[in-house]
Order: C-alpha cells, then structure tokens, then sequence
C-alpha cells in the first residue's frame, strides 16, 4: 500500500527542494531499536574544548555527546532496517530525525525513539543524484565549490558563488542529474588542501614541507593525501608514504622506521592527549573535534556526509564537511567524535577566527583501503592488521543467519588493548560484525561494524575479558572469512 505526504509537508518539500510530487512504497520493520549507548568514553580533554567552543556546561557536554552516540547508533539501525525507504538521518537540537518515505516506515522510527519526516527520495537515490555530478566532476566551473547530499532538504545540494547560480545548474543539468532533485546554494566558500598543517604532531616532507598525524595504525600513521605522493619521504618522523591518492581521494598512510612508535593518542593543544578507543562513525549533526598545529583543537558538527569538493587541483568525493574551524598548517590532523576516530583533514575555506567550514578524508576508507588497523587506548602498536591478522576462521551463511566466533565460542584476553576483526563476505551480500564482551551470566555487545557493505572492520580497545564476535548475513548468503587479532 502506498501512502502520500500530507498536504502541509508536501508544500514544504516543493518549496524547499523543488521537487515533483511522487508515490513511494516501502515496507519496515517496525520493532524499537534499543538506545543504549553512554558517555562512558569521553575524554576530558574532549569535554574541555567542547564547553570552550559551544558553551555548554562539563554536565550538558556529557549530555550531548552520550546523546548523539546514542542517535548515530540508532540511525545506522535503522539504515540497515529499511534500506527501501531510508531517507537519511541527521541531530537537531539532540534529536535523531529520520527521513522516510512512507508511514510505516515513519512508525519504525518513532518506536525507536526518533522523530520521522516524510520525503519524497530515499538516501539512495539522493546518493545516485550525487554520484552523477561526481562523474561530470572535472567539468564543474571554479565558481562551484562543491556539492553535498544534505538529508534535511531530501536534496542534493550545489554549492555556488552567488555571481553566478546559472553556472551551477548549467553542471547538473550536464551531468545528467535529476534536477528536482538538486538545490543549488549560495556560498563563499574557496576551499584549499591545508598543506602546510599538523595534527596530532608535525612531520616533514621532502625539503621541508610540514603536515600532521592523523590517527596511528600498526606500523605508521594515515594522513591527508594531498601532502606526499608514494614513495615520498618524511622525517620527525622518519619514513615513508606506502600509499597517496589525490585528488579523487584525499588519503595516504606513512610506513615510520625503526625507532619510531606509533600511540593511539591525539594531541589536545593543552599540554595533553586524548586516547583513540576505536573509528565507529557519527551521525550527521554529531559533536566532532580536530586537532591541528596552526590552530590547536577546536569543536564544532558534522554538517555532511558523502560530500564532494572542488579544489584547485581537481574534485575530491566522500568526504565529511563540518563547521569545525582550521587554517593552513592544519592539514591532515585528527577529527574525533568522543574518542571515536572520524577522519582526516583534508581542506576547507575561512579560518578559526570568523569561523569556516572544513573537509575530512574519513578513516574507515583509509583503513579499509590499505588493511590497515588504528592504534588505540593510547598504547604501542595493536596485535594486528586485517591483512595479517593473528588469527583467521571462516564459514558460511545464509540470509540471517547467525555464527560465533572461534569456532562457536569464545577468547579471553588478559590484557587490555587493541580487539581488531577483519570480515571479508561474498560480493553484492550484506554481512554484519559485532564483538560482544561476557558480563556475567549475559554477552554485551561492545563493538559493531554494520554497514551495508560486504566487508567489516572492529577496532575497539578493551579491558581483559572473555569476547566473542557474532557474524551475521543481514542478505545474502555464502562463504565469509573473519581475520582476528587481540591484545
């Protein structure tokens, strides 16, 4: 059965997005999605910026934080729940809102404790507007800075200098893009990769050239892409690029010699650190904070996900926008949520003292790229990478079913440190990771990698315990294979 937007709603989305009226279906499940998540994670150093730059009081920023992770959780369920009808979702004012296209699905999102908005396009058919408009990237005028699937307008939105909007729609219409779908934006914006910028701490390029660490990974670190190509050396540290792409991706990994020991730590700029725990991803509207040499550590949201910007030297596509501040000198550095790893700098226009709006590499692609696994909770190396991990075991599946593992048990590690699990399914299935740590009598699920992907990476630092990983087919079936590694 299908239903329609009632009539105030559907004024609204004609005005805001310019979009012709439509009949969507779709079907969901509707059963609640626990919010169990906490502020157990937060560093005070976190805390400390976040009260400097949003005002908030040490008890409303734990508040907040533990409120969005909460949200984010809960948004990428149901993500996972009803992929035909998922609209995206993003915080406002503390609550996760979800975009739908019919009403059953908006009562799955109302049981789960979020508010539902009826729209007229599911995020992936914002996501197939946007990726026509990344294929036609090398054709987008300079007065085009870049352009965004933004949930909130259930659009894809075209940033513009405001000289020249015809410009701007000339490129989507080329680009074959459905154009009710597109929102052409006013904005200012003249983003630059932040070339000369640290972010956690300073290293060296070549002749001099400066840029910063962005997350420690076993054997180096991963930074922006834009600031050596491979093969290029470093020193303090010493080493060497193994991996760059620039543009079209923003993202490199540094191999570090001997003597150099990469720590699960990010410099906070006030004589302290903050330690990684793990890189699970924040929802839209999420609190983030970035570290960088130039300017020190600053907070702001994550205003976007999946959005491609222009630089001079060519387009970059899925990277995070914030409105997280930075200058040249930062680039590189360190975006955290919480704890939680986001992404590296890559650009972005303004600076920190009239406020500016920032581009982040995301970390899980840069993990994923190179089999590559963060250093966390602030100590030497982990115990592994995806691709050596300590331990492998494999099996097969069908369509939601279920398998722990080691083999249908569990492990214990006596130590605290770095849990990392490497899943690896059939092409064009959906397979899900959940490590779960024993209380007791009863399993808690303490890290989850569920995207709609057929390949899973946990990253999660741990106290000693006995754990377990749960494979799950979310759809479709066969073979997998699970690499493991523990401290």
């Amino acid at each position: 059965m299908s239903h329609h937007l009632p009539s105030a709603s559907r004024a609204a989305v004609v005005t805001v997005a310019l979009m012709a009226i439509a009949t969507l279906s779709g079907t969901a499940d509707a059963a609640p999605v626990p919010a169990t998540a906490t502020a157990s994670d937060l560093a005070p150093e976190v805390l400390t910026a976040l009260q400097r730059d949003t005002g908030l009081n040490p008890d409303a920023a734990r508040a907040r934080l533990a409120a969005d992770k909460t949200a984010s959780d809960t948004g990428s369920t149901l993500r996972k729940r009803m992929p035909s009808t998922f609209g995206g979702a993003w915080i406002n004012e503390g609550k996760l809102v979800v975009g739908v296209t019919d009403t059953k699905s908006a009562d799955a999102v109302r049981a789960a404790g979020g508010q539902a908005r009826l729209v007229w396009r599911t995020e992936g058919q914002l996501d197939a507007v946007k990726s026509k408009l990344d294929a036609n990237a090398t054709a987008a005028p300079k007065t085009v800075p870049g352009w965004f699937v933004d949930p909130a307008s259930n659009s894809v939105v075209v940033k513009s200098r405001p000289s020249d909007f015809r410009a701007a729609y000339s490129f989507a219409a080329a680009s074959g893009a459905d154009m009710t779908a597109v929102r052409v934006e006013a904005s200012e914006e003249s983003p630059r990769p932040l070339i000369d910028v640290i972010g956690g701490n300073a290293y060296y390029i070549g002749s001099g050239t400066r840029c910063s660490v962005g997350f420690s990974v076993n054997g180096g670190f991963v930074t922006a892409g834009h600031c050596g190509t491979t093969g290029a050396s470093t020193t303090q540290p010493s080493g060497t690029f193994r991996g760059s792409s620039f543009p079209g991706n923003d993202y490199a990994w540094v191999q570090v010699a001997a003597g150099n020991t990469p720590r699960g730590l990010v410099n906070n700029y006030s004589n302290g650190t903050v330690a990684v725990a793990g890189s699970q991803d924040a929802a839209i509207g999420a609190t983030v904070c970035r570290s960088g040499s130039t300017t020190g550590w600053h907070c702001g949201t994550i205003r976007a996900r999946n959005s491609s910007v222009s630089y001079p030297q060519g387009t970059v596509s899925g990277l995070i926008q914030t409105n997280v501040c930075a200058e040249p000198g930062d680039s590189g550095g360190s975006l955290l949520a919480g704890s939680q790893a986001q992404g590296v700098t890559s650009g972005g226009s303004g600076n920190c003292s009239s406020g500016g709006t920032t581009y982040f590499q995301p970390v899980n692609e840069i993990l994923q790229t190179y089999g590559l696994t963060l250093v966390t909770g602030g100590g030497g190396p982990g115990p592994g990478t995806c691709q050596n991990p300590q331990n492998t075991y494999n099996g097969s599946l069908t369509s939601n079913q279920s398998a722990y593992q080691p083999n249908g048990g569990s492990y214990t590690s006596n130590a605290s440190g770095a849990h990392v699990g490497c899943l690896n399914a059939p092409a064009g299935t959906d397979f899900d990771l959940y490590l779960e740590k024993r209380n007791g009598s009863t399993w808690t699920v303490v890290a989850k990698s569920d995207s709609p992907q057929n390949v899973e990476n946990i990253n999660y630092n741990g106290t000693a315990g006995t754990y377990r990983y749960r494979v799950h087919a979310y759809s479709g079936s066969g073979s997998y294979t699970l690499g493991v590694s523990k401290p």
